[in-house]
């Protein structure tokens, strides 16, 4: 029993195992907490085929798969062909956005943005002399041209914007009362010196021709060229048709005149005469169905052709004896009322025309005291049309009274010969001018 006893025995005899007997329990003791259900032990990842998804019931649908989270391929992972065609969609999405994103805006840092084309305020004591006073001093100085200048141009819906060209082939739109920058943009477009320079009445479009056979439309606000008209021909003058501003007239060395479609690129009318000079300069009349050009006669010693009047559908002149003087005439400016246009002659005045049929030369008025002398000097008139201003070759400018053709008076601007005047489409006593050594200048 001995053995036996010590065989079964604890492995400490000092600390004998508790034996509890239910028998015994007391019935008030606290009951004991429900134990837990053991968790189920987690299944190991396997690589299994997924399911078919069943049909959905009939008046219903499963959510859109782009709101579903795709699961990230693992290495022998099933894909489906609903899988696969929506990674496709996603990825052509993707990449899209990101060819969109690499498309970026002009910013001021680019070469052409230069400053800002927002409006600027006019000085107060301009505004206060517009009804009083005629341009009597320089007040704004304009640099940057580093040869001779050979057009400028007043913006009619931005007022504050003037844009000029010169033989160094840039350019430029000028913030002219800015009070920072006043270069805001510059356009290096053109191969060439340019010869001429035209703002579109549709907005900010700039449209110039150069010595590079190319006609060039600009955006104004972005700073980037759209369109090039491309020609066999030297372009000298460009001029917007005043009710249809998608086309625009083109005159070139080779005596061609063009009426070209911004929208297509396309030449819509070309207008030929036989033995046609270098045209110099176009005008519209009114109305837009007939328009004036100038030819140079000088390498012909004659008359015909100087001054043409054109039917603009039907391609043909109305009349090319109209200015009867062996001159060439650089300029052709339409009066802004009435039926007159005139002519800036080489003879040193410019003559004054009708503009209704045979369109006879005035011959007991001129506009006469300014000089020309060989150099392409321009004239304009003045918005109510009550003054005509020119520059000269001896560095001034010149003011006519429209109905008397005298001289009002006359500004000393230049030392050498002053190219190009233009009166403020909106403020009369504001005009600006170019000189041949690259200046531009605003008078008030």
């Amino acid at each position: 029993m001995d053995l036996l006893r010590n065989s079964y025995a604890n492995d400490s005899d000092e600390e004998p195992e508790p034996v509890i007997d239910n028998r015994f329990s007391s019935k008030t003791a606290a009951p004991s907490l429900p134990s837990k259900k053991r968790p189920y032990p987690e299944p190991e990842e396997r690589h299994y085929k997924p399911a078919r998804k069943p049909n959905p019931p009939y008046g219903s649908s499963y959510p859109d798969p782009q709101t579903i989270p795709i699961p990230i391929n693992a290495p022998g992972r099933y894909v489906s062909k609903r899988e696969r065609s929506l990674l496709a969609s996603l990825s052509t999405a993707s990449d899209q956005n990101q060819s969109s994103d690499s498309i970026q805006k002009p910013s001021v840092t680019s070469p052409t943005v230069l400053g800002s084309i927002s409006d600027s305020q006019v000085p107060r004591h301009v505004l206060s002399k517009v009804r009083t006073e005629m341009p009597g001093r320089m007040s704004v100085s304009l640099t940057g041209h580093t040869k001779a200048v050979t057009s400028i141009d007043w913006s009619t819906s931005h007022v504050h914007l003037l844009a000029s060209a010169g033989l160094d082939g840039a350019v430029y739109v000028w913030n002219v009362w800015s009070s920072g920058e006043k270069k805001v943009r510059s356009f290096l477009n053109h191969n060439a010196p340019v010869k001429d320079v035209k703002w579109s009445k549709q907005g900010l479009s700039l449209l110039s021709c150069g010595y590079d056979s190319t006609s060039r439309l600009f955006d104004v606000e972005r700073g980037v060229e759209t369109q090039a008209f491309k020609e066999d021909q030297v372009v000298g003058v460009v001029k917007f048709h005043p009710d249809n501003l998608n086309l625009f007239l083109s005159g070139g060395l080779k005596g061609s005149l063009r009426l070209w479609d911004v929208r297509s690129n396309r030449v819509v009318h070309e207008y030929i005469v036989k033995d046609l000079g270098p045209v110099l300069d176009v005008e519209f009349m009114p109305g837009g169905k007939r328009f004036i050009s100038s030819s140079d006669v000088s390498g012909r010693n004659i008359s015909e052709n100087a001054v043409i009047v054109w039917d603009v559908s039907r391609e043909v002149p109305l009349s090319n004896q109209v200015y009867a003087e062996a001159y060439t005439c650089p300029c052709i400016k339409h009066h802004p009322r009435d039926s007159v246009f005139v002519a800036q002659s080489h003879g040193n005045y410019a003559a004054i025309f009708s503009s209704n049929p045979p369109f006879k030369l005035n011959k007991y008025k001129r506009y006469e005291g300014h000089w020309v002398a060989g150099f392409p000097i321009k004239c304009s008139f003045s918005p109510d049309g009550e003054t005509l201003v020119s520059g000269s070759s001896d560095g001034c400018i010149y003011m006519y009274g429209y109905k008397s053709t005298e001289l009002v008076k006359k500004l000393k601007a230049y030392e050498h010969p002053c190219v190009d005047v233009v009166y403020h489409p909106v403020l009369p006593n504001v005009i600006a001018s170019c000189s041949w050594d690259g200046q531009v200048s605003v008078f008030e």
